[in-house]
């Protein structure tokens, strides 16, 4: 059963590239206490992911944190050595991006995409949300993996 307005993140730990290399950061460290947007991908340096979901987040930052946003984060199944080219192919230092492997946290929201067709296996599905202290306040979920208007980051911007 997928996560809706109102449920509590499950807990869960992302891997995160940090200067010492690759380390653990979990639900707790990222969502406790703050206000985070959080959107999430089929799969980094994909075209509908990196030429349109992506960059929207990227461009509008400054006025997504201007609305109280602490932290906007990025969640999506690749490891985190691919996550972190990414955002250095991006230029977005502006988000956090937090690599879902194994497609643990994926699973555990009930938001998943069967890619496994297209050579991509089991990958999260697309969505943004608004989180509070880890629970969710705003889900906007993507039919198709390959859009990013619902999910995209002017209409998260217009629910804040």
């Amino acid at each position: 059963m997928a996560i809706k307005v109102g449920d509590r993140l499950p807990s869960a730990t992302f891997t995160v590239m940090t200067a010492e290399g690759p380390k653990p950061k979990t639900t707790d460290e990222i969502f406790k206490g703050k206000k985070v947007v959080l959107f999430a991908v089929p799969g980094a340096f994909t075209p509908t992911c990196s030429n349109n979901h992506l960059p929207g987040f990227v461009k509008n930052a400054d006025a997504i944190k201007a609305k109280g946003i602490d932290t906007i984060a990025v969640t999506g199944v690749n490891d985190v050595f691919v996550m972190s080219a990414w955002k250095k192919a991006s230029n977005a230092d502006a988000v956090e991006f937090l690599a879902d492997g194994s497609a643990a946290f994926a699973k555990a929201v009930g938001i998943t995409a069967d890619l496994t067709e297209r050579g991509l296996g089991l990958r999260s599905g697309r969505y943004s949300m608004v989180v509070e202290d880890g629970v969710v306040k705003t889900l906007n979920v993507e039919e198709g993996p390959g859009k990013a208007e619902a999910s995209g980051a002017d209409n998260l911007l217009k629910s804040l």
